[in-house]
Order: structure tokens, then C-alpha cells, then sequence
């Protein structure tokens, strides 16, 4: 399947209510919060994870879809799997030449779909097959305004050990969680990496359904009330773009209400995308 032909950009808006969006365990699964303007933080490894699980959900029975940072096995098996099904010698490192890794680093790409979409590096263990640069990139997503982590005590019904019953039935836990909180991420879509690792049009469409329905298949107590609330997305007319990503990026914007002080509901705030297109250059307004 021939690769997509059009550079793209995207913001994506989502919120959350009452939930743990991004835990940062470096602080005892907190909320990741910016320290110096204390709006809130959600890495692009755990927006990807999100994506990784919608496909893996929609497309687990068909061939080319599949899932490699997935849990199922290692990554050097999966590495050395790729040489097998080429009938390529496995286990010896330095006498694989250019020409078979080539042909595993295809393989991968045409084979896993989150390969092809972000990339992978695939240089450890015995079969290496290399970098590959993925051509869909995101940024961490920002919260509009700051928020408030909360550490909220609970009460458990149950104990974990027959020595703790002892004390009484009932023990107290925590829950982190912020009472609402509006984030944005914006993201990019390279045509001309995506004609090194075969993302398709089909990819493409298969990307925007994923971020659109990334809570719906997401759901727990920790996390709350996560939606995605609008994505916008920017075609160019070509591979190599008609406009730097900063000016169109730069032109959606979300305002928090004149009345409202404390934001706490989507309607709270007015999102619109500002000025005129550059020629060449489509707006595309999916959610």
C-alpha cells in the first residue's frame, strides 16, 4: 500500500474530571504537574500507549496491525522472529549484513503498526535491526490553566494480610486525582518519513479513529472522566508542507470564559482556530 502523500499537524483538546491522567512516579504517582507554572503534564509515551491499545483492540485479528512495545514477550524475541520468518541466521550479531537488515527493518514496518506510525529502536540483543524514525511524533500535552493535585483519603474494607485484621477491618489510602483539567497536544505527520516505513492513508485514518476513541477503551477509578474533546488537523497540499507547524499550530487556541474563575467543565472554555490558511493548507476539524 503506497504511503500517504500529504504532511499534516494536529491539536488535539482532552480533559479530565476528577481523575489521574498521567501519574508521575517519581512523586508517589501524583498528577505530573510543570513545578515552575504548575499546569498539568501527560507525556507522549502515555498518549501513544493509548493509541497502541485502540489498535490493538480494532485490528488484533488482522495481519500488519500488530502491537510491538506490547507486554506479550520481549523485544529481542521479537527482533529474532523477524530474522526467522526471513529465513535469515539468527544469534550471530556481527555477520548480518546491511541487505538483511534492511529486509527486517521492512519486515517490522510492514508487520507492526505502531513501527511504521512512531518508530522503534531495535538495536539490542543478538538480532538487531536497527533505528527506524517513526513519522508520527507528539508532544506532551500541557493543561490550559494550572491545576490542582489532590491527594484524597479513602477508607478500605478490606485488609491485605491476616496480621493487619488485627487493628481493625477497615484501613485508610490515598487517591491522587485533579478536579478538572483541560489539556492540549499537538502532534506531527511527515510524508517523507512515512515513504520510508510505508504509513498509508489507510494508517492515517486508522491514527485519527484511535485518537478520537483513545478513553473510551481506557477506562478506571484512577483516571476519572477523560474525553477527547476536538481534534483539528492541518493538511498541506504536498510532502514537504506549505507552512511552518509553529503559525498553524499557534492559531488554535483555547480561552478560558471571561466569568469563569475556577474551570471546572469543558463549556468553561472557547476553543477556535484564528486567522486565514496559508494557500496550500486545509483545515480539517474531525472532532
Amino acid at each position: 500500500m503506497d504511503a500517504i502523500k500529504n504532511r499534516y499537524e494536529f491539536v488535539m483538546f482532552f480533559d479530565v474530571e476528577n481523575g489521574n491522567p498521567n501519574g508521575d512516579p517519581d512523586a508517589g504517582n501524583m498528577p505530573r504537574v510543570d513545578p515552575e507554572s504548575s499546569l498539568g503534564l501527560v507525556t507522549d509515551v502515555c498518549l501513544k500507549r493509548k493509541i497502541r491499545n485502540f489498535v490493538d483492540i480494532v485490528k488484533a485479528s488482522e495481519e500488519g496491525y500488530k502491537i510491538l512495545i506490547n507486554p506479550d514477550c520481549s523485544l529481542n524475541t521479537k527482533f529474532t522472529d523477524a530474522y526467522k520468518a526471513l529465513n535469515i541466521e539468527t544469534g550471530k550479531k556481527s555477520k548480518k549484513s546491511n541487505e538483511d537488515t534492511v529486509k527486517a527493518m521492512n519486515f517490522m514496518c510492514a508487520n507492526y503498526f505502531d513501527v511504521r506510525t512512531f518508530g522503534a529502536v531495535m538495536s539490542t540483543g543478538d538480532d538487531p535491526i536497527g533505528i527506524v524514525r517513526g513519522p508520527v511524533q507528539l508532544n506532551f500535552a500541557r493543561s490550559i490553566d494550572p491545576v490542582s493535585a489532590q491527594e484524597v483519603t479513602i477508607t478500605r474494607q478490606a485488609r491485605t494480610t491476616e496480621e493487619r485484621t488485627e487493628t481493625g477491618d477497615t484501613e485508610f489510602g490515598k487517591k491522587n486525582i485533579i478536579p478538572y483539567g483541560l489539556y492540549r497536544a499537538d502532534g506531527y505527520v511527515s510524508a517523507m518519513l512515512a515513504q520510508k516505513t510505508g504509513f498509508s492513508d489507510d494508517d492515517l485514518a486508522l491514527l485519527w479513529k484511535a485518537i478520537i476513541n483513545m478513553f473510551e477503551h481506557d477506562r478506571s477509578a484512577a483516571r476519572g472522566k477523560m474525553c477527547l474533546r476536538k481534534l483539528f488537523v492541518f493538511k498541506h497540499s504536498d510532502a514537504l508542507g506549505n507552512c511552518p507547524a509553529h503559525i498553524l499550530l499557534e492559531s488554535v487556541k483555547a480561552v478560558k470564559n471571561e466569568d469563569i474563575d475556577c474551570p471546572r467543565k469543558f463549556s468553561d472554555y472557547t476553543i477556535t482556530a484564528e486567522g486565514d490558511l496559508p494557500e496550500g493548507v486545509e483545515l480539517i476539524e474531525m472532532l
